[in-house]
């Protein structure tokens, strides 16, 4: 039937706006219950992009958002109700990483923390010092010190494993002394451990900065020790606070150059009013996540995980367990998923061979098949990556059998290159887009890693039975 023009599709701005109103309410409200259905029968296992907000942040948010109304900066008494609550919080982070309240300068995030110190590091340091990175660092560390050093900038190579090569870093240490040495805590790809307290000793024996991106080990490891790195950052969402605050930790003896032109708070070091009540809520999750790491929660959802790789490589044939051989977060298991029978191979999978790359040339022990090929890519969506068919298949099949799951780091959206981690620790094309990456939290039970393994080895079973 012909719908006369004056009732066209919703969009059309010629309804009346009342009619318009009513039928966009319900379409919201559908929306929301689709989405509301969606999350209550999904098990959420990508913790390393984001975490669910935890209630005493969200509490925290609430309280501060009504009670806490004036400006930091301002010199009435609401402000410096306001300026008494930022003080307590940096007083609060600070205990957590043992190092001086005034070290502390609060940030929209990790990514913009990560961009302040190497702007500050570009502004300070000799014009013809080296930076040296790890070849893992996340996208924000190594774009900056692209842009600011430019060729100045020296990888740092990691082991087939996906840790700092340390034998490497030794012998060019003694050679060299760069301006400064930035090697994250934990990768967020691979959930690898890195032995930041070695590389800060010997960074600290040479007299040398030492700088570590802390936004994968706060809040699932205990933060005790961190304070003793030069600099340090950290975002509050990856462990169950807000989004949009982060830090960054530097010596408060040398002031940082800001980022950003226009007000002096912050110490003249960050310009722009302090969001109090986010900031809040982010020690209100720290404070909690250091309890139930005081409390060896940890320990025991790191039984969980290993369990799960255990009956993993067990049930599904081909598949490996990416930095196996290595200390990792209790949270993080990295996979190469075995491809859908049928795919036509790839010529170019399997381990670089030696002497090629920065990573170790040793066949991954831990590997129960090489990799078998490559499908198509197909496009993951606008401004996603093209997926490779093989995991896009993977990803769909766990999201309808009720798994939220990840193929690497959500801050590589966008971008064409294979996981530059997995490339750096000697995996290839052919590999790298095998890859999906389960990531779980502190809400993870024993039974949420059993549901996710069954459900693996079901969609195993329709992958590879072409179903």
């Amino acid at each position: 039937m012909r719908v006369k023009p004056r009732f066209r599709l919703l969009s059309d701005t010629s309804l009346p706006v009342t009619t318009r109103r009513s039928q966009t309410s319900r379409s919201k409200i559908s929306r929301q219950h689709e989405l509301h259905s969606y999350h209550a029968c999904v098990l959420y296992f990508d913790y390393n992009a984001t975490a669910p907000v935890m209630r005493e942040a969200r509490e925290a948010w609430l309280e501060a958002t009504e009670k806490i109304h004036g400006n930091p900066s301002s010199p009435h008494a609401f402000g410096l109700a306001a300026n008494k609550a930022l003080t307590d919080a940096r007083e609060r982070l600070a205990h957590h990483l043992d190092c001086h309240p005034a070290d502390i300068i609060w940030t929209s995030g990790a990514t913009e923390a990560n961009n302040m110190a190497m702007h500050h590091f570009a502004e300070t340091l000799d014009a013809k010092s080296e930076v040296w990175i790890s070849a893992i660092e996340h996208p924000c560390v190594h774009d900056s010190s692209r842009h600011y050093f430019g060729k100045r900038t020296k990888t740092i190579p990691v082991t087939h494993d996906g840790v700092v090569d340390m034998e490497w870093f030794a012998t060019e240490m003694a050679d060299t002394r760069p301006g400064i040495v930035s090697v994250m805590c934990a990768n967020n790809e691979t959930g690898v451990i890195q032995p930041w307290r070695e590389l800060l000793a010997i960074c600290q024996a040479y007299e040398v900065p030492f700088f570590t991106d802390a936004v994968q080990w706060l809040g699932k490891m205990p933060s005790k020790d961190l304070g003793a790195c030069d600099f340090i950052t950290g975002a509050a969402h990856k462990f169950g606070g807000p989004r949009g605050v982060g830090f960054l930790k530097a010596p408060h003896k040398s002031k940082i150059n800001s980022l950003l032109f226009g007000g002096k708070q912050e110490r003249g070091q960050r310009a722009g009013t302090e969001n109090l009540p986010i900031i809040v809520s982010m020690l209100a999750a720290l404070d909690a996540r250091e309890k139930q790491l005081a409390n060896n929660d940890h320990e025991t959802r790191a039984v969980w995980r290993e369990k799960f790789e255990k009956l993993l490589l067990r049930q599904v044939p081909g598949t490996t367990v990416v930095g196996l051989g290595a200390p990792r977060l209790w949270n993080t298991v990295s996979t190469l998923m075995p491809v859908a029978s049928g795919v036509s191979p790839d010529v170019e999978g399997g381990i670089l061979p030696p002497g090629s790359g920065h990573a170790s040339s040793k066949q991954h022990p831990h590997s129960s098949a090489t990799a078998a090929g490559q499908d198509a890519r197909l496009s993951g969506g606008r401004g996603r990556p093209p997926l490779h068919s093989g995991q896009q298949r993977w990803v769909t099949r766990l999201d309808k059998a009720g798994f939220a799951v990840s193929t690497g780091s959500a801050c590589t959206t966008g971008k064409e290159e294979p996981s530059h981690v997995l490339s750096a620790m000697g995996y290839k094309a052919g590999q790298v887009t095998q890859v999906l990456r389960f990531s779980s939290g502190w809400e993870t039970t024993a039974a949420d890693w059993e549901a996710l393994e069954k459900g693996i080895v079901k969609v195993y079973g329709e992958v590879h039975g072409g179903k």
